[in-house]
């Protein structure tokens, strides 16, 4: 009898933590917006791999490099752009409205970030930029590169416009966290 309380006592306490939900950032997203928020993710945790990367050149793994940006790939351009339906701004969002009024912009950022995720595929293997390497600003001066010339740059530097580009996005797009 004091064996069934004892396990009884233990299923009791042990049952509400086999049972809780995950708690995670975005607790409450339902729909389009949770699965954009779960691709925001994944893009954030590639940005933040390739970046740590670019800081020392004996932590470079063009292999490495490619995962990531094939992830980043895979969720910018127009798969990122479906993921905003007009008006989809139900909690816990962080978008703001300014998307539906700045549409072409939105979009060219978005598509902006999936040519630098290939471009960097086709990159990876030319690893960091070496002092005194400065064609970076000459490819650039030109409008967008092709996929072609951004193949040719050093990986280093295609994050860094990656980085930028995602900055941009979040200033004009994205609602501080509260």
């Amino acid at each position: 009898m004091k064996r069934m309380f004892a396990v009884a006592a233990v299923m009791t306490v042990a049952a509400p933590v086999g049972v809780a939900p995950p708690v995670s950032a975005h607790e409450g997203a339902t729909g389009i917006v949770e699965t954009r928020m779960h691709a925001m993710k994944k893009i954030g945790k590639a940005v933040r791999n390739l970046k740590g990367m670019m800081a020392d050149e004996d932590d470079y793994d063009a292999d490495l490099v490619r995962e990531q940006a094939k992830i980043i790939r895979l969720h910018a351009g127009k798969k990122m752009t479906q993921q905003f339906p007009e008006g989809s701004l139900q909690n816990p969002t962080h978008a703001k409205a300014e998307i539906w009024s700045d549409w072409d912009r939105f979009s060219e950022l978005a598509h902006q970030l999936k040519d630098l995720a290939s471009g960097l595929e086709l990159a990876a293997d030319n690893g960091l930029m070496q002092e005194g390497q400065s064609h970076m600003e000459d490819m650039m001066s030109n409008g967008s590169p092709s996929l072609d010339a951004l193949g040719q740059m050093p990986a280093d530097g295609l994050v860094t416009m990656m980085i930028e580009t995602c900055s941009d996005c979040h200033r004009a797009f994205r609602a501080r966290k509260p």
